[in-house]
């Protein structure tokens, strides 16, 4: 189900008069959560090890290659299990896809497609971070930061979904919309409805014992600012307290 009563709200940006947060209630209360390795069937059938991991992730600009590039430098054979020999180069990981735009490399192993920073179910190099995942979330947990800070910006913000738009008033001034919402199927294009399995939409992946506005509060907080997640914090508390049967996520339980 795509189509469902939401609720929605609305507020100005405290650290910026030309912004308004335009927030999903229903989405950022429920209690969905990634489970990469726990249940996750992958977004494709015959890719189920690979999660949403199965197409590569484009770039969002050079700022976020390059933060890329500086974590896959740090990167070795008990991170990345498929990790190039040799001197590595720029193009081990990165290609373009069919309209020239960057993303990561995507590479087939046993049969499944997926990004070269997929480990596979038995990678155990022995260090404690093995099993199958990102390399570059490895990566993170061993140096103990926050995955937003290896990862490409589509990877730790999927699935919450941030748009902008223009927004003239009838009295002629304007604002910036910043929206914070659902990336459900349509978030992937036409093609999202051709996806086999996808987690935001399925009770198997609402089963967090916290809502998304506080397990996913540094990644919001970095989407964003510190100032707004904080009032949004106190918008999500209010809708928890007060919430209807309408504005509960369909996949949450009841």
């Amino acid at each position: 189900m795509l189509d469902f009563p939401r609720a929605w709200v609305e507020f100005p940006n405290p650290a910026d008069a030309d912004e308004v947060l335009r927030c999903d209630l229903t989405w950022l209360t429920s209690s969905w959560t990634c489970i990469f390795g726990t249940g996750c069937a992958g977004i494709y059938a015959d890719a189920p090890d690979v999660g949403c991991c199965t197409l590569g992730a484009h770039f969002a600009d050079d700022e976020d290659e390059e933060r890329v590039a500086a974590a896959v430098e740090r990167l070795d054979d008990s991170l990345w299990q498929h990790k190039p020999a040799g001197r590595l180069k720029r193009k081990d990981w990165v290609e373009k896809d069919d309209e020239g735009a960057r993303k990561t490399r995507t590479i087939e192993v046993d049969g499944q497609q997926a990004c070269v920073f997929a480990n596979r179910p038995g990678f155990h190099p022995g260090n404690g971070i093995g099993g199958g995942g990102c390399a570059l979330h490895a990566l993170a947990v061993r140096e103990g930061r926050n995955p937003l800070e290896t990862k490409p910006d589509v990877c730790w913000q999927l699935p919450v979904r941030r748009t902008f738009r223009d927004v003239e008033r009838p009295d002629g001034t304007s604002y910036t919309e910043v929206s914070i919402a659902e990336y459900d199927r349509r978030g992937w294009g036409p093609g999202g409805h051709d996806l086999d399995w996808y987690c935001t939409g399925n009770t198997e992946a609402h089963v967090a014992v916290e809502p998304v506005f506080l397990t996913y509060g540094p990644e919001l907080t970095e989407l964003i600012g510190p100032a707004a997640y904080a009032e949004l914090v106190r918008h999500c508390e209010a809708h928890v307290r007060s919430r209807s049967a309408l504005a509960l996520h369909p996949a949450d339980p009841h």
